[in-house]
Protein backbone atom coordinates (compact mmCIF):
# COMPACT_ATOMS: atom_id res chain seq x y z
CA UNK A 1 0.00 0.00 0.00
CA UNK A 2 1.47 3.17 -1.13
CA UNK A 3 2.69 5.72 1.78
CA UNK A 4 2.65 9.31 1.97
CA UNK A 5 6.72 10.66 1.25
CA UNK A 6 6.10 13.08 3.63
CA UNK A 7 6.87 12.32 7.55
CA UNK A 8 4.58 12.96 10.41
CA UNK A 9 3.28 15.41 11.27
CA UNK A 10 3.13 16.32 7.78
CA UNK A 11 2.09 13.04 5.67
CA UNK A 12 -1.23 13.07 3.83
CA UNK A 13 -4.27 12.10 5.99
CA UNK A 14 -6.01 10.26 3.27
CA UNK A 15 -5.20 6.94 1.96
CA UNK A 16 -3.01 7.46 -1.22
CA UNK A 17 -4.51 5.99 -4.35
CA UNK A 18 -2.24 3.24 -5.99
CA UNK A 19 -2.58 4.91 -9.22
CA UNK A 20 -0.89 8.21 -7.80
CA UNK A 21 1.54 6.71 -5.37
CA UNK A 22 4.21 8.62 -7.05
CA UNK A 23 5.61 11.75 -4.93
CA UNK A 24 5.14 15.27 -6.31
CA UNK A 25 6.29 18.26 -5.22
CA UNK A 26 4.39 21.46 -6.85
CA UNK A 27 6.26 25.41 -6.76
CA UNK A 28 3.76 27.63 -7.60
CA UNK A 29 4.01 32.03 -6.18
CA UNK A 30 0.51 31.66 -5.53
CA UNK A 31 -2.79 29.80 -4.84
CA UNK A 32 -6.01 30.98 -5.03
CA UNK A 33 -7.56 28.36 -1.90
CA UNK A 34 -9.89 30.26 -0.02
CA UNK A 35 -11.32 33.91 -0.08
CA UNK A 36 -9.90 34.00 4.03
CA UNK A 37 -6.17 33.12 2.76
CA UNK A 38 -4.94 35.90 0.54
CA UNK A 39 -1.94 34.96 -0.97
CA UNK A 40 -3.17 35.27 -4.86
CA UNK A 41 -3.18 37.58 -7.69
CA UNK A 42 -5.52 36.07 -10.66
CA UNK A 43 -5.70 32.90 -13.14
CA UNK A 44 -2.43 31.29 -12.15
CA UNK A 45 -3.86 31.33 -8.41
CA UNK A 46 -6.79 30.14 -9.21
CA UNK A 47 -5.51 27.02 -11.60
CA UNK A 48 -3.05 26.25 -8.28
CA UNK A 49 -5.83 26.57 -6.20
CA UNK A 50 -8.32 24.19 -7.89
CA UNK A 51 -5.09 21.75 -8.84
CA UNK A 52 -4.32 21.20 -5.26
CA UNK A 53 -8.12 20.74 -4.19
CA UNK A 54 -8.41 17.71 -7.14
CA UNK A 55 -5.34 16.21 -6.11
CA UNK A 56 -7.00 15.96 -2.76
CA UNK A 57 -9.96 14.88 -4.08
CA UNK A 58 -8.15 11.85 -5.97
CA UNK A 59 -6.10 11.11 -3.47
CA UNK A 60 -2.62 12.26 -4.96
CA UNK A 61 0.55 11.52 -3.18
CA UNK A 62 0.86 15.44 -3.80
CA UNK A 63 2.18 18.46 -1.99
CA UNK A 64 2.28 22.09 -3.09
CA UNK A 65 5.11 24.84 -1.72
CA UNK A 66 4.31 28.39 -1.59
CA UNK A 67 4.96 32.06 -0.42
CA UNK A 68 3.11 33.50 2.16
CA UNK A 69 3.16 36.86 1.12
CA UNK A 70 2.63 38.99 4.47
CA UNK A 71 0.46 41.89 2.50
CA UNK A 72 -0.95 39.38 -0.29
CA UNK A 73 -1.40 41.07 -3.54
CA UNK A 74 -2.81 43.97 -2.24
CA UNK A 75 -6.71 44.79 -1.64
CA UNK A 76 -8.76 46.98 -3.66
CA UNK A 77 -11.66 49.20 -2.67
CA UNK A 78 -12.35 52.64 -4.02
CA UNK A 79 -10.95 56.44 -4.03
CA UNK A 80 -13.15 59.26 -2.97
CA UNK A 81 -14.54 59.95 -6.33
CA UNK A 82 -15.31 55.84 -6.63
CA UNK A 83 -11.71 55.12 -8.71
CA UNK A 84 -9.56 52.47 -7.52
CA UNK A 85 -7.49 52.56 -4.19
CA UNK A 86 -5.08 50.05 -3.53
CA UNK A 87 -4.19 49.32 -0.17
CA UNK A 88 -1.46 47.10 1.30
CA UNK A 89 -2.48 45.56 4.56
CA UNK A 90 -0.68 43.31 6.62
CA UNK A 91 -2.49 39.35 6.94
CA UNK A 92 -2.56 37.01 9.56
CA UNK A 93 -3.67 34.07 9.59
CA UNK A 94 -4.57 31.72 12.75
CA UNK A 95 -5.11 28.17 10.15
CA UNK A 96 -1.36 27.97 9.41
CA UNK A 97 0.89 25.84 11.60
CA UNK A 98 4.26 26.54 11.89
CA UNK A 99 6.39 23.97 11.42
CA UNK A 100 9.26 24.84 13.53
CA UNK A 101 11.71 25.19 10.58
CA UNK A 102 14.24 27.39 9.20
CA UNK A 103 16.66 27.79 7.50
CA UNK A 104 18.80 30.17 5.36
CA UNK A 105 19.39 30.64 1.82
CA UNK A 106 21.76 32.46 0.01
CA UNK A 107 20.86 35.77 -1.58
CA UNK A 108 23.13 38.36 -3.34
CA UNK A 109 25.57 36.27 -1.12
CA UNK A 110 24.07 36.73 1.99
CA UNK A 111 22.15 34.21 4.57
CA UNK A 112 18.28 35.06 4.77
CA UNK A 113 16.65 32.64 7.38
CA UNK A 114 13.20 31.41 6.03
CA UNK A 115 10.09 30.21 8.13
CA UNK A 116 8.09 27.39 6.99
CA UNK A 117 4.65 27.34 8.05
CA UNK A 118 2.29 24.32 7.10
CA UNK A 119 -1.64 24.32 6.04
CA UNK A 120 -2.99 20.84 6.98
CA UNK A 121 -4.86 19.32 4.22
CA UNK A 122 -8.24 19.13 6.03
CA UNK A 123 -8.37 23.01 6.67
CA UNK A 124 -9.65 23.92 2.81
CA UNK A 125 -9.64 20.48 1.54
CA UNK A 126 -6.31 20.26 -0.51
CA UNK A 127 -3.32 18.53 -0.09
CA UNK A 128 -1.13 19.56 2.68
CA UNK A 129 0.79 22.54 1.65
CA UNK A 130 3.77 24.84 2.78
CA UNK A 131 4.13 28.25 2.41
CA UNK A 132 7.49 30.23 2.67
CA UNK A 133 8.31 33.56 4.39
CA UNK A 134 11.74 35.47 5.42
CA UNK A 135 9.31 38.31 7.66
CA UNK A 136 10.84 37.13 10.79
CA UNK A 137 12.79 38.28 13.33
CA UNK A 138 15.71 36.27 12.65
CA UNK A 139 16.39 39.18 9.69
CA UNK A 140 17.08 42.74 8.84
CA UNK A 141 13.93 44.71 7.66
CA UNK A 142 14.97 44.33 3.94
CA UNK A 143 15.33 40.39 3.72
CA UNK A 144 11.90 40.59 6.19
CA UNK A 145 10.38 42.53 3.07
CA UNK A 146 11.59 40.19 0.69
CA UNK A 147 8.19 38.20 1.71
CA UNK A 148 5.71 40.77 1.77
CA UNK A 149 4.08 41.39 -2.02
CA UNK A 150 3.26 38.89 -4.42
CA UNK A 151 4.89 40.17 -7.66
CA UNK A 152 6.73 42.95 -6.15
CA UNK A 153 7.46 45.91 -8.40
CA UNK A 154 10.94 45.81 -7.35
CA UNK A 155 12.56 43.42 -10.15
CA UNK A 156 15.49 42.73 -7.77
CA UNK A 157 13.44 41.77 -4.85
CA UNK A 158 10.93 39.64 -7.70
CA UNK A 159 14.26 37.81 -8.38
CA UNK A 160 14.96 37.37 -4.23
CA UNK A 161 11.34 36.17 -4.26
CA UNK A 162 11.77 33.53 -6.73
CA UNK A 163 14.99 32.10 -4.65
CA UNK A 164 12.80 31.86 -1.99
CA UNK A 165 10.18 29.83 -3.85
CA UNK A 166 12.40 27.60 -5.77
CA UNK A 167 16.08 27.10 -3.81
CA UNK A 168 14.09 27.59 -0.14
CA UNK A 169 11.81 25.13 -1.56
CA UNK A 170 14.11 22.91 -2.22
CA UNK A 171 16.03 23.40 1.42
CA UNK A 172 12.58 23.10 2.94
CA UNK A 173 12.30 19.38 1.52
CA UNK A 174 15.92 18.59 2.48
CA UNK A 175 14.89 19.75 6.11
CA UNK A 176 12.02 17.40 6.10
CA UNK A 177 14.49 14.58 4.25
CA UNK A 178 12.99 13.71 1.41
CA UNK A 179 13.11 13.76 -2.56
CA UNK A 180 10.09 14.03 -4.23
CA UNK A 181 10.01 11.87 -7.50
CA UNK A 182 8.43 14.57 -9.64
CA UNK A 183 9.11 18.59 -8.74
CA UNK A 184 6.50 20.39 -10.74
CA UNK A 185 6.89 24.52 -11.59
CA UNK A 186 3.62 25.79 -12.48
CA UNK A 187 5.63 28.53 -14.50
CA UNK A 188 9.34 29.50 -13.95
CA UNK A 189 9.24 30.83 -10.73
CA UNK A 190 10.44 28.38 -8.78
CA UNK A 191 13.21 27.87 -11.24
CA UNK A 192 16.01 27.98 -8.60
CA UNK A 193 15.04 24.66 -7.03
CA UNK A 194 16.48 22.82 -10.12
CA UNK A 195 20.03 24.93 -9.65
CA UNK A 196 19.88 23.48 -5.94
CA UNK A 197 19.40 19.83 -7.50
CA UNK A 198 22.21 20.48 -9.79
CA UNK A 199 24.44 21.76 -6.46
CA UNK A 200 23.91 18.19 -4.87
CA UNK A 201 24.57 15.75 -7.93
CA UNK A 202 26.37 18.02 -10.33
CA UNK A 203 24.98 15.68 -13.18
CA UNK A 204 22.95 17.33 -15.20
CA UNK A 205 20.76 14.33 -15.60
CA UNK A 206 19.71 13.81 -12.25
CA UNK A 207 18.24 17.68 -12.44
CA UNK A 208 15.84 16.62 -15.62
CA UNK A 209 15.06 13.00 -14.47
CA UNK A 210 13.14 14.81 -11.57
CA UNK A 211 11.85 18.76 -13.20
CA UNK A 212 8.69 19.04 -15.01
CA UNK A 213 7.66 22.96 -16.47
CA UNK A 214 3.96 23.75 -17.12
CA UNK A 215 4.19 27.19 -19.33
CA UNK A 216 1.57 30.04 -19.11
CA UNK A 217 2.74 32.79 -21.34
CA UNK A 218 1.93 32.41 -25.02
CA UNK A 219 4.32 34.76 -26.46
CA UNK A 220 8.78 34.90 -25.98
CA UNK A 221 9.11 38.10 -24.75
CA UNK A 222 6.10 37.90 -22.21
CA UNK A 223 8.44 35.25 -20.50
CA UNK A 224 10.65 36.57 -17.74
CA UNK A 225 14.44 37.78 -18.71
CA UNK A 226 17.11 38.90 -16.57
CA UNK A 227 20.95 40.12 -16.81
CA UNK A 228 22.61 36.77 -16.58
CA UNK A 229 25.16 38.48 -14.24
CA UNK A 230 22.69 40.20 -12.06
CA UNK A 231 21.15 36.67 -11.55
CA UNK A 232 24.51 35.06 -10.62
CA UNK A 233 25.82 37.80 -8.44
CA UNK A 234 22.19 37.80 -6.25
CA UNK A 235 23.04 33.99 -5.85
CA UNK A 236 20.02 32.33 -8.22
CA UNK A 237 22.39 30.01 -9.23
CA UNK A 238 23.44 29.25 -5.38
CA UNK A 239 27.06 27.36 -5.54
CA UNK A 240 27.22 26.83 -9.14
CA UNK A 241 30.08 28.43 -11.34
CA UNK A 242 28.85 30.62 -14.29
CA UNK A 243 30.24 27.99 -17.01
CA UNK A 244 28.22 25.23 -16.08
CA UNK A 245 25.46 26.91 -15.35
CA UNK A 246 26.05 28.41 -19.19
CA UNK A 247 26.37 24.31 -20.18
CA UNK A 248 23.42 22.95 -18.74
CA UNK A 249 21.18 25.71 -19.40
CA UNK A 250 22.79 26.47 -23.10
CA UNK A 251 22.60 30.43 -22.78
CA UNK A 252 25.72 31.66 -23.54
CA UNK A 253 24.55 36.08 -23.63
CA UNK A 254 24.04 38.57 -21.16
CA UNK A 255 19.91 37.91 -21.19
CA UNK A 256 19.22 34.79 -19.29
CA UNK A 257 15.23 33.42 -20.13
CA UNK A 258 13.94 31.70 -17.30
CA UNK A 259 11.38 29.90 -19.42
CA UNK A 260 14.34 28.85 -22.37
CA UNK A 261 16.31 27.53 -18.99
CA UNK A 262 13.25 25.81 -17.53
CA UNK A 263 13.00 23.82 -20.72
CA UNK A 264 16.43 22.90 -20.79
CA UNK A 265 16.49 21.48 -16.96
CA UNK A 266 13.13 19.33 -17.59
CA UNK A 267 12.23 16.14 -18.94
CA UNK A 268 8.77 17.80 -19.72
CA UNK A 269 7.03 20.27 -20.22
CA UNK A 270 3.21 21.24 -21.35
CA UNK A 271 1.09 24.49 -22.49
CA UNK A 272 -1.91 25.11 -20.60
CA UNK A 273 -4.51 24.21 -23.47
CA UNK A 274 -4.38 22.57 -27.00
CA UNK A 275 -3.47 25.59 -28.62
CA UNK A 276 -0.98 27.12 -26.22
CA UNK A 277 0.67 24.00 -26.64
CA UNK A 278 1.14 24.36 -30.42
CA UNK A 279 1.71 28.02 -29.95
CA UNK A 280 4.37 27.02 -27.12
CA UNK A 281 6.20 24.51 -29.70
CA UNK A 282 6.04 27.03 -32.71
CA UNK A 283 7.49 29.55 -30.18
CA UNK A 284 10.30 27.73 -28.93
CA UNK A 285 10.88 25.49 -32.20
CA UNK A 286 14.17 27.73 -32.70
CA UNK A 287 15.82 26.52 -29.81
CA UNK A 288 17.81 23.45 -29.36
CA UNK A 289 17.61 21.00 -26.49
CA UNK A 290 14.54 21.94 -24.94
CA UNK A 291 12.25 18.57 -23.71
CA UNK A 292 9.17 18.26 -25.77
CA UNK A 293 5.82 20.29 -24.75
CA UNK A 294 3.14 18.90 -25.26
CA UNK A 295 -0.33 20.07 -23.09
CA UNK A 296 -2.39 19.99 -20.51
CA UNK A 297 -5.56 21.71 -20.75
CA UNK A 298 -6.47 23.81 -17.82
CA UNK A 299 -9.43 23.20 -15.56
CA UNK A 300 -11.77 24.17 -12.05
CA UNK A 301 -12.25 22.13 -9.27
CA UNK A 302 -16.33 22.40 -9.70
CA UNK A 303 -16.46 20.56 -6.37
CA UNK A 304 -15.28 24.06 -4.92
CA UNK A 305 -16.90 26.43 -7.63
CA UNK A 306 -20.30 25.01 -8.72
CA UNK A 307 -23.56 25.70 -6.93
CA UNK A 308 -25.06 22.62 -5.37
CA UNK A 309 -29.16 23.83 -6.66
CA UNK A 310 -27.77 24.72 -10.29
CA UNK A 311 -26.11 21.03 -10.29
CA UNK A 312 -29.20 19.18 -9.31
CA UNK A 313 -31.13 21.53 -11.58
CA UNK A 314 -28.58 20.35 -14.27
CA UNK A 315 -28.21 16.83 -13.54
CA UNK A 316 -32.42 16.45 -13.26
CA UNK A 317 -32.50 18.65 -16.85
CA UNK A 318 -35.12 20.69 -15.09
CA UNK A 319 -35.07 24.40 -16.40
CA UNK A 320 -37.81 25.67 -14.27
CA UNK A 321 -35.59 24.99 -11.13
CA UNK A 322 -33.04 25.75 -13.28
CA UNK A 323 -34.52 29.27 -13.91
CA UNK A 324 -35.30 29.57 -10.42
CA UNK A 325 -32.40 29.31 -8.70
CA UNK A 326 -30.10 31.37 -11.40
CA UNK A 327 -32.96 34.41 -10.52
CA UNK A 328 -31.97 33.91 -6.94
CA UNK A 329 -28.47 33.93 -7.28
CA UNK A 330 -28.27 37.24 -9.52
CA UNK A 331 -30.50 38.57 -6.55
CA UNK A 332 -27.47 37.62 -4.52
CA UNK A 333 -25.37 39.45 -6.55
CA UNK A 334 -27.31 42.84 -7.18
CA UNK A 335 -27.12 43.44 -2.98
CA UNK A 336 -23.78 43.52 -3.68
CA UNK A 337 -23.93 45.89 -6.96
CA UNK A 338 -26.14 48.46 -5.04
CA UNK A 339 -24.06 48.19 -1.61
CA UNK A 340 -21.09 49.42 -3.60
CA UNK A 341 -22.88 51.29 -6.29
CA UNK A 342 -26.06 52.09 -5.34
CA UNK A 343 -27.58 50.80 -8.62
CA UNK A 344 -30.61 48.43 -8.35
CA UNK A 345 -29.97 46.24 -10.74
CA UNK A 346 -33.42 43.73 -12.15
CA UNK A 347 -32.88 40.27 -11.70
CA UNK A 348 -35.37 39.56 -14.91
CA UNK A 349 -32.57 41.75 -17.21
CA UNK A 350 -30.16 39.64 -19.37
CA UNK A 351 -26.57 40.37 -17.33
CA UNK A 352 -23.33 40.26 -18.91
CA UNK A 353 -20.22 40.60 -16.97
CA UNK A 354 -16.55 40.61 -17.57
CA UNK A 355 -14.55 39.90 -14.27
CA UNK A 356 -10.83 38.71 -14.87
CA UNK A 357 -7.20 39.74 -14.54
CA UNK A 358 -7.49 43.12 -15.97
CA UNK A 359 -4.86 43.38 -18.87
CA UNK A 360 -4.38 45.23 -22.02
CA UNK A 361 -4.62 41.83 -24.42
CA UNK A 362 -7.56 41.09 -22.44
CA UNK A 363 -9.44 44.00 -23.93
CA UNK A 364 -11.48 44.86 -20.94
CA UNK A 365 -13.04 47.74 -22.78
CA UNK A 366 -13.45 46.60 -25.87
CA UNK A 367 -17.09 47.28 -25.80
CA UNK A 368 -17.02 50.33 -24.67
CA UNK A 369 -15.10 51.56 -27.54
CA UNK A 370 -17.76 52.81 -29.96
CA UNK A 371 -19.56 55.16 -28.07
CA UNK A 372 -22.53 55.56 -30.52
CA UNK A 373 -23.02 51.22 -30.01
CA UNK A 374 -22.30 50.98 -26.65
CA UNK A 375 -24.93 54.17 -25.88
CA UNK A 376 -27.68 52.31 -27.97
CA UNK A 377 -27.32 48.77 -26.42
CA UNK A 378 -27.24 50.43 -22.73
CA UNK A 379 -30.20 52.45 -23.56
CA UNK A 380 -32.40 49.70 -25.35
CA UNK A 381 -35.73 49.16 -22.89
CA UNK A 382 -37.23 46.67 -25.57
CA UNK A 383 -34.67 44.18 -24.66
CA UNK A 384 -32.27 45.81 -22.13
CA UNK A 385 -29.41 44.42 -20.57
CA UNK A 386 -27.09 44.93 -17.33
CA UNK A 387 -23.11 44.86 -17.43
CA UNK A 388 -20.71 44.46 -14.94
CA UNK A 389 -16.99 45.01 -14.55
CA UNK A 390 -14.45 43.49 -11.82
CA UNK A 391 -10.83 42.61 -11.83
CA UNK A 392 -7.63 43.37 -10.49
CA UNK A 393 -4.92 44.99 -12.49
CA UNK A 394 -1.44 44.82 -11.66
CA UNK A 395 -0.96 47.21 -8.99
CA UNK A 396 1.75 49.14 -10.61
CA UNK A 397 0.32 48.32 -14.24
CA UNK A 398 -0.73 52.02 -14.81
CA UNK A 399 -2.42 51.80 -18.10
CA UNK A 400 -4.85 48.90 -16.93
CA UNK A 401 -5.31 51.26 -13.69
CA UNK A 402 -6.60 53.66 -16.17
CA UNK A 403 -8.77 51.71 -18.05
CA UNK A 404 -10.32 50.60 -15.29
CA UNK A 405 -10.69 54.10 -13.67
CA UNK A 406 -12.32 55.06 -17.25
CA UNK A 407 -14.71 52.35 -17.07
CA UNK A 408 -15.59 53.34 -13.43
CA UNK A 409 -16.71 57.32 -14.76
CA UNK A 410 -17.79 56.04 -18.06
CA UNK A 411 -20.71 54.14 -16.25
CA UNK A 412 -21.16 56.52 -13.27
CA UNK A 413 -24.28 58.46 -14.71
CA UNK A 414 -25.52 54.36 -16.34
CA UNK A 415 -27.75 52.70 -13.83
CA UNK A 416 -27.27 49.76 -15.78
CA UNK A 417 -24.02 49.25 -16.35
CA UNK A 418 -21.18 49.68 -13.67
CA UNK A 419 -17.67 48.07 -12.07
CA UNK A 420 -17.10 46.29 -9.12
CA UNK A 421 -13.99 46.11 -6.61
CA UNK A 422 -12.69 43.75 -4.33
CA UNK A 423 -12.07 40.71 -6.97
CA UNK A 424 -11.31 37.88 -5.02
CA UNK A 425 -12.15 34.19 -4.83
CA UNK A 426 -15.98 35.55 -2.82
CA UNK A 427 -16.83 38.45 -5.19
CA UNK A 428 -15.94 35.71 -8.09
CA UNK A 429 -17.87 33.19 -7.15
CA UNK A 430 -20.97 35.54 -7.04
CA UNK A 431 -20.23 37.02 -10.21
CA UNK A 432 -20.26 33.69 -11.85
CA UNK A 433 -23.58 32.44 -10.19
CA UNK A 434 -25.06 35.49 -10.72
CA UNK A 435 -24.00 36.48 -15.02
CA UNK A 436 -26.03 35.74 -18.04
CA UNK A 437 -23.47 36.02 -20.44
CA UNK A 438 -19.65 35.59 -19.61
CA UNK A 439 -18.02 37.86 -21.89
CA UNK A 440 -14.49 36.93 -22.86
CA UNK A 441 -12.39 38.87 -25.75
CA UNK A 442 -8.41 38.87 -25.04
CA UNK A 443 -6.55 38.96 -29.02
CA UNK A 444 -6.67 35.77 -29.87
CA UNK A 445 -3.83 33.31 -29.33
CA UNK A 446 -2.66 35.88 -26.46
CA UNK A 447 -4.63 33.67 -23.74
CA UNK A 448 -2.97 30.49 -23.18
CA UNK A 449 -5.87 29.14 -21.65
CA UNK A 450 -8.04 31.37 -19.11
CA UNK A 451 -10.03 28.98 -16.81
CA UNK A 452 -12.85 32.09 -15.67
CA UNK A 453 -15.36 30.91 -18.13
CA UNK A 454 -15.29 27.53 -17.05
CA UNK A 455 -16.45 27.89 -13.15
CA UNK A 456 -19.20 30.64 -14.93
CA UNK A 457 -19.89 27.38 -17.15
CA UNK A 458 -20.61 25.66 -14.25
CA UNK A 459 -22.82 28.13 -12.79
CA UNK A 460 -25.22 28.67 -15.70
CA UNK A 461 -23.34 31.94 -17.16
CA UNK A 462 -22.82 31.10 -21.30
CA UNK A 463 -19.74 32.10 -22.54
CA UNK A 464 -19.24 34.87 -25.23
CA UNK A 465 -15.78 34.77 -26.22
CA UNK A 466 -13.41 34.83 -28.80
CA UNK A 467 -12.08 31.66 -29.76
CA UNK A 468 -8.91 31.75 -28.08
CA UNK A 469 -6.85 29.69 -25.19
CA UNK A 470 -9.47 26.36 -23.61
CA UNK A 471 -12.17 27.53 -25.54
CA UNK A 472 -11.38 26.23 -28.39
CA UNK A 473 -12.18 23.03 -27.15
CA UNK A 474 -15.72 23.87 -25.44
CA UNK A 475 -17.44 26.35 -27.79
CA UNK A 476 -20.08 25.26 -30.36
CA UNK A 477 -21.42 28.11 -31.24
CA UNK A 478 -25.25 28.41 -30.51
CA UNK A 479 -25.57 25.27 -28.95
CA UNK A 480 -23.49 26.13 -25.64
CA UNK A 481 -21.59 29.18 -26.18
CA UNK A 482 -21.25 32.34 -28.51
CA UNK A 483 -18.24 32.86 -30.74
CA UNK A 484 -16.84 35.88 -32.37
CA UNK A 485 -15.32 34.65 -35.86
CA UNK A 486 -11.66 35.03 -35.84
CA UNK A 487 -10.37 37.92 -37.68
CA UNK A 488 -8.46 37.69 -40.68
CA UNK A 489 -4.64 37.38 -39.55
CA UNK A 490 -3.39 40.77 -41.68
CA UNK A 491 -5.92 42.90 -39.95
CA UNK A 492 -4.08 45.71 -38.26
CA UNK A 493 -4.37 45.83 -34.53
CA UNK A 494 -6.70 48.65 -34.47
CA UNK A 495 -8.49 46.36 -37.29
CA UNK A 496 -8.90 43.48 -35.00
CA UNK A 497 -9.86 45.04 -32.11
CA UNK A 498 -13.21 46.71 -34.49
CA UNK A 499 -13.31 43.63 -35.91
CA UNK A 500 -13.97 41.97 -32.88
CA UNK A 501 -16.33 44.42 -31.14
CA UNK A 502 -18.40 44.27 -34.12
CA UNK A 503 -18.80 40.93 -33.95
CA UNK A 504 -19.72 41.01 -30.01
CA UNK A 505 -22.27 43.60 -30.93
CA UNK A 506 -23.62 41.46 -33.62
CA UNK A 507 -24.21 38.39 -31.18
CA UNK A 508 -25.41 40.36 -28.42
CA UNK A 509 -28.35 42.39 -30.71
CA UNK A 510 -29.37 39.49 -33.50
CA UNK A 511 -28.76 36.41 -31.24
CA UNK A 512 -28.13 36.78 -27.44
CA UNK A 513 -31.43 39.48 -26.44
CA UNK A 514 -33.55 38.10 -29.31
CA UNK A 515 -33.29 34.65 -27.79
CA UNK A 516 -33.37 35.78 -24.13
CA UNK A 517 -36.41 37.82 -23.97
CA UNK A 518 -38.03 36.26 -27.34
CA UNK A 519 -37.82 32.41 -26.49
CA UNK A 520 -36.38 31.87 -22.93
CA UNK A 521 -36.84 28.07 -22.82
CA UNK A 522 -34.09 27.71 -25.79
CA UNK A 523 -32.03 30.39 -23.90
CA UNK A 524 -32.27 28.24 -20.72
CA UNK A 525 -31.56 24.79 -23.25
CA UNK A 526 -27.86 26.77 -24.18
CA UNK A 527 -27.57 27.50 -20.77
CA UNK A 528 -27.72 23.00 -19.86
CA UNK A 529 -26.25 22.53 -22.59
CA UNK A 530 -22.84 24.44 -21.51
CA UNK A 531 -23.25 23.23 -18.07
CA UNK A 532 -23.68 19.98 -19.28
CA UNK A 533 -20.05 19.93 -22.01
CA UNK A 534 -18.20 21.45 -19.70
CA UNK A 535 -17.79 18.64 -16.92
CA UNK A 536 -16.23 16.25 -17.04
CA UNK A 537 -13.71 17.36 -18.82
CA UNK A 538 -12.58 21.30 -17.80
CA UNK A 539 -13.32 19.83 -13.71
CA UNK A 540 -9.75 19.80 -12.44
CA UNK A 541 -10.24 15.78 -11.69
CA UNK A 542 -9.34 15.34 -15.33
CA UNK A 543 -6.59 17.78 -15.41
CA UNK A 544 -5.14 16.24 -12.02
CA UNK A 545 -5.40 12.91 -13.66
CA UNK A 546 -3.49 13.57 -17.16
CA UNK A 547 -0.92 15.27 -14.99
CA UNK A 548 -0.19 11.96 -13.14
CA UNK A 549 -0.70 10.00 -16.43
CA UNK A 550 0.75 12.05 -18.80
CA UNK A 551 3.40 14.27 -17.62
CA UNK A 552 4.60 13.16 -14.38
CA UNK A 553 5.03 9.68 -15.91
Amino acid sequence: MPKSFLPKPFAHTYKLAPQYAKSVVYFSCEFAIDQSFKIYSGGLGFLAGSHMRAAADLRQNLCGIGILWTYGYYDQSRGEDGELAIQFRKKQYAFLKDTGIRFTVPIHGHPVWVKAMFLPGEVFGTVPMFFLSTDIEENDDLSRALTHRLYDNDYLRRIAQYIILGAGGARLLEELGVDPDVWHLNEAHGLSAAFRIYERFRDIKEVKRRFVFTTHTPEEAGNEMHDFRLLRDFSFFGSVPEEEIRSITGIDGEVFNHSLAALRVSHSANGVSKLHGQVSRQMWSKYSNICAITHVTNAQNKKYWADHDLEAARQADDIVALRRRKRQLKEELFKQVADQTGKLFNPDVLTLVWARRFAGYKRPDLIVRDAELFGELIANTERPIQILWAGKPYPFDYGAIDTFNHLIHLTKNTPNATVLVGYELSLSRCLKNGADIWLNNPVVTREASGTSGMSAAMNGAVNLSTNDGWVCEFARDGHNSFLVEPAEPNLSPEERDRHDLLGIYEILNERVLPLYYGKPDGWQRVVLNSMNDVVPFFDADRMADEYYKNIYA
